[in-house]
């Protein structure tokens, strides 16, 4: 730990145009926050730069910060482009071809007579096959050929090939061979970073679990390396707090884990996003929520039930499959920069294309011509004169110019119809995604709270709620930076899973306790390495069902306590009640087959508090300006409130423009919006829509 005068807490979240900062003092309740430029051909120089200039703003020595909190796109970035390490893969004999059959689906968008099978991280030529198999029950079969291995291993030294990614048939059930495998790898490529697939993914599904250690294999040396920089980097500031990686699961791990398991921060920007939703939400009183995080190129959407939220093991992250627990999120490429495009065929599209930082939307007067969603808010009067406190200033005209020449003239329409019409698509684009992640998982989104942040998010909040009929839109007090404060609110998390399967009538309840004890052996290892202290330490059961001749399980709490036939016979009856929630029907006849188990572990940090807003009682004195909003109906002249200025309990009535550092929040008429205590804006619609 850091010395006892430590105290504060800074979140780091790295994207692709901007990296924000954060950065809580508990001693003084200030929470200070700011965005620097991002540098894609090193992050570490932008995380740094932030870490240096929030230590400035706050007036504090790095000996005062008690820990540093990153969420990092490094490793995503190097999946998505194909830019990781040269990767090797050790498998059994007639297993090489693993990765290049797959599955035999395609993605669901895709064509079935266009689509092409992507290229494969690793390809045939670097897959060595090697003697050896355990059964699915663990018992030796076939010894392991280690003259094979240690041939594998001096062709791909020979390659120069640093990464290896080691994935044989059932190691879940007996990881003897990977390990001896591994040892052999070490000792003759000393300087290769070896991943085993009982390490990375010790369950059953060899696709799935391939694909996986391989990913982990191909970005670990640039991860590894990435991640000893940020060390020194803030060692150097005199920061002796650790340094603490984003998971994709909502939990935070410690730099050297990371390290090991790259792929498990491939989604940690979008998952600190949905962690600060769920942190604001329960500050003001709400525990179910969609959060939709829309920045400039893309939208996330997540739905958080009782304070937390959802995972799945069934991710994806690009074309592969990534079958480790993470937060159930769903991404569409809709953001304030997707441009809007008018085809020959008649068609008015918007995204997934984006005009980035550069040049931008053309409002930005950085060049960009295309018409963009930002674009399409300046014609209509939702966005102020200018952005970031008036650092930066819009030219309404170049809006005006790139929506009139490339959307309104060709299809016959008025301008501002042209953008509403752009505003139109990309809104339906996202009420679509909200209903994946809620009506397609069993879920009403009328009964939850719609939490938008991100840039764009306030932007876009009060339609989407009238679109999905959502009555309650909770702002965050600082949108922009809201993954950056789901940083500071996140806990040390991980998880261990194994595949246990087992079939009824005869389940072997004391092979399952064997498994759950072995899981929960290596979470109080981890816990320990951590330096958790008892009282902070949280772990969780959790089991993979399915009924006999499904494809697929589904996951449900396995209480604590004693594993016994109670426990089992509890998991079965959360399994068909969140079937028939998610299906409409339960085969309470059919035997329930137990596949995976799993433990989830967590080193829980006292909770920060938000500080609270001074009591209002004159909102009009927010009042900054009026500015003319089209709506459907007519021409609107609307107040521009200062969200500074505003004091707890104030309420404003819509059609209103509410102004802030990071983030415009529009009002819509029959909606009202209320100055939380601790610092949200309480959105109500009162129409009937």
């Amino acid at each position: 730990m850091p010395p006892s005068q430590a105290r504060a807490v800074i979140g780091v979240d790295t994207g692709g145009t901007f990296t924000d900062v954060i950065l809580l003092d508990p001693a003084s309740g200030r929470l200070h926050a700011a965005k620097t430029p991002s540098s894609p051909d090193d992050p570490s120089r932008s995380f740094i730069a932030g870490v240096g200039m929030m230590l400035a703003k706050a007036g504090l020595a790095g000996a005062a910060v008690a820990r540093v909190l990153h969420g990092t796109t490094v490793a995503t970035n190097l999946i998505l482009e194909g830019k990781g390490s040269p990767t090797a893969l050790l498998t059994n004999a007639g297993f090489k071809y693993v990765l290049e059959i797959g599955r035999q689906d395609i993605p669901r968008r895709s064509s079935l007579f266009a689509w092409v099978k992507p290229k494969r991280p690793v390809p045939p030529q670097a897959i060595f096959e090697v003697g050896g198999r355990i059964d699915a029950d663990g018992s030796e079969i076939e010894p392991l050929d280690e003259f094979a291995v240690v041939d594998a291993a001096r062709a791909i030294g020979a390659e120069g090939i640093r990464a290896v990614a080691v994935v044989f048939l059932h190691s879940y059930a007996d990881p003897a061979h990977e390990r001896r495998a591994g040892e052999i790898l070490h000792s003759l490529l000393p300087d290769a970073l070896v991943s085993l697939s009982s390490e990375v993914l010790p369950v059953f599904r060899e696709y799935e679990r391939s694909m996986t250690t391989a990913l982990n294999a191909q970005v670990m040396p640039l991860v590894a390396s990435y991640v000893a920089r940020l060390e020194r980097q803030i060692a150097a500031h005199g920061i002796a707090a650790p340094l603490l990686m984003m998971k994709s699961s909502g939990g935070v791990i410690g730099a050297a884990r990371a390290q090991d398991r790259p792929v498990e921060t491939v989604l940690s920007g979008p998952a600190a996003g949905a962690v600060g939703a769920a942190f604001i939400g329960a500050a003001a009183g709400y525990h179910n929520l969609i959060g939709i995080d829309i920045g400039g190129t893309s939208a996330d959407i997540g739905l958080i039930q009782d304070g937390a939220p959802g995972l799945t093991d069934k991710g994806h992250i690009g074309d592969w499959p990534l079958a480790l627990p993470m937060i159930d999120l769903a991404t569409i490429g809709a953001g304030g920069g997707s441009i809007a495009r008018y085809s020959l065929e008649g068609a008015l599209t918007v995204g997934p294309q984006s005009a980035g930082a550069e040049p931008g939307p053309a409002c930005y007067g950085r060049g960009g011509v295309e018409p963009t969603v930002t674009d399409a808010h300046l014609v209509l009067g939702h966005l102020p004169p200018s952005l970031l406190g008036g650092a930066f200033t819009l030219d309404p005209e170049a809006a005006r110019r790139a929506i009139a020449t490339r959307i309104a003239a060709p299809m016959g329409l008025a301008l501002e119809d042209a953008a509403r019409g752009v505003l139109a698509i990309v809104d339906n684009h996202m009420t679509g995604a909200i209903r994946v992640v809620s009506v397609e998982r069993g879920h009403d989104p009328r009964d939850f709270v719609l939490v938008p942040f991100g840039g764009a998010g306030p932007l876009h909040g009060g339609t989407l709620a009238r679109l999905l009929g959502i009555k309650t839109v909770l702002v965050p007090p600082a949108p922009g930076v809201t993954s950056a404060l789901g940083l500071l609110v996140s806990n040390l998390k991980t998880e261990f899973s194994r595949t246990c399967l087992e079939r009824p009538p005869d389940y072997d309840i004391d092979r399952i306790a064997v498994a759950y004890g072995a899981l929960e052996a290596e979470a109080l290892a981890w816990l320990d390495a951590e330096d958790v202290p008892p009282e902070a330490r949280h772990m969780v059961r959790q089991a993979s069902l399915r009924y006999r001749h499904q494809g697929f399980e589904l996951t449900v709490p396995w209480p604590a306590g004693p594993v016994d036939g109670a426990g089992l016979a509890a998991a079965i009856a959360a399994f068909h009640h969140r079937h028939q929630r998610l299906y409409t029907f339960a085969q309470e006849d059919t035997p329930v087959e137990l596949v995976t188990l799993r433990v989830d572990a967590a080193g829980v940090f006292p909770p920060p508090q938000l500080p609270d807003l001074p009591p209002g009682g004159n909102p009009g004195a927010a009042i900054v300006g009026h500015q003319a909003i089209w709506f459907a109906e007519d021409r609107v002249d609307a107040p521009i409130y200062d969200r500074a200025r505003l004091g707890a309990g104030d309420r404003i009535g819509g059609p209103a423009i509410i102004t802030q550092l990071d983030a415009t929040t529009l009002l819509l008429p029959d909606q009202t919006a209320e100055a939380h205590p601790l610092g949200s804006l309480v959105v109500r619609d009162q129409s009937s829509g």
